[in-house]
């Protein structure tokens, strides 16, 4: 009977571990649209990555209370679902606690929404919920082709 407790007691204390492998594993079988797909919490050095692998990247500044924001996501979702081999990565900032890099993307409110295509800032907007510009925006973004350098 001990022996069977302490087996228990192991199992329930590595059922944790057991947990986060399988979402490591999970993650590390996504495809590289599926994670693109994915929103991911702002951070200077990812937004620098992203940047550097002359991705496409929406900073999403985003507010929980925000109904123009809700509207956004509906937009965001639709275009996601109409358009799933289309890569590009959403880091959304919180505009309630991280108002440093608010500031710093001298986002004036909530709802504002900046595309880049690496280090190229292609689009910078508030408060737009209309689904056709997001998408026009999102469209023009992903196909940008940097002129060839000589």
């Amino acid at each position: 009977m001990n022996t069977l407790r302490r087996s228990l007691i192991l199992l329930l204390a590595l059922l944790p571990l057991g947990t986060a492998w399988a979402a490591d594993m999970k993650k590390d079988a996504m495809s590289h649209a599926e994670m693109a797909s994915h929103k991911e919490p702002f951070t200077q050095a990812r937004f620098e990555q992203l940047q550097q692998a002359g991705e496409v990247i929406l900073i999403d500044i985003y507010a929980s209370w925000c109904p123009t924001c809700a509207k956004q996501q509906a937009a965001l979702e639709s275009y996601k679902k109409a358009n799933p081999d289309k890569t590009f990565y959403t880091l959304v900032v919180d505009y309630d606690k991280q108002k440093p890099v608010v500031s710093a993307f001298r986002a004036p409110r909530q709802s504002t929404l900046l595309l880049y295509k690496g280090s190229q800032q292609h689009w910078y907007s508030v408060a737009e919920t209309r689904a056709e510009v997001i998408t026009e925006q999102l469209d023009k973004t992903i196909a940008y082709d940097y002129p060839a350098k000589n």
